[in-house]
């Protein structure tokens, strides 16, 4: 978009950021951690029913906070809130009862739905953390997420990857969405040769997993 309201981190659904170019972020990341004598660990999640989720009266107030023509969002207030229907069949009609369009996975509008509702997620998480001097770094792919931690020591990566699951869990409770915990994973990435013995992650005070 023209006034960088969608972050930085978004990839997958959106123009010239697809599947690929995680891999090659990834690639270029843990490479230049590497080359600083340091070790990456990736702390990897899914969002639970990410697409029924998704709050319509916020996603609306997004699209005027991008700056949308208010066309586009008269447009989705009439699409996503406050919709009635009725079933006729031969003679018979029913009542008017209200409807919930969700925003519903495979459609055409679904990808640009999702990146611009969580784009404020990202930009408030990513100040959250930098106000706490946690240094990590996140990418996002419609529905999962990524919190990137270079360190020489897996222990301060894991303090520091803790600490920024507790802060996301909260923040994306405040926009009605959940982390599917038995879906949470870690990766490390270190140049040692050989094999190596990381710290387990410990999530379970926070909803989550041991890792």
């Amino acid at each position: 978009m023209s006034n960088n309201f969608i972050h930085l981190s978004q990839l997958g659904s959106l123009k010239f950021k697809s599947t690929s170019d995680t891999g090659i972020a990834l690639t270029h990341i843990v490479w230049s951690g590497w080359a600083k004598g340091k070790s990456t660990s990736i702390l990897a999640f899914d969002i639970s029913q990410f697409f029924p989720s998704l709050n319509h009266k916020l996603l609306v107030l997004i699209l005027e906070k991008a700056g949308f023509n208010p066309r586009v969002s008269t447009f989705f207030v009439n699409y996503l809130v406050k919709r009635r229907t009725s079933y006729t069949w031969n003679t018979f009609s029913s009542p008017m009862f209200d409807v919930n369009v969700r925003v519903g996975q495979g459609s055409a509008l679904s990808p640009i739905l999702s990146s611009l509702y969580l784009s404020p997620f990202l930009y408030i998480l990513e100040k959250q953390l930098k106000n706490l001097k946690i240094p990590v770094s996140s990418l996002s792919f419609v529905n999962d997420g990524l919190i990137i931690g270079q360190n020489k020591s897996f222990n301060v990566s894991n303090s520091q990857l803790s600490c920024s699951y507790n802060i996301l869990s909260k923040l994306l409770d405040s926009f009605g969405l959940v982390i599917e915990h038995l879906k949470t994973e870690i990766f490390h990435f270190s140049r040692s040769q050989g094999l190596f013995n990381s710290p387990p992650l410990d999530l379970s005070p926070l909803g989550g997993p041991i890792l």
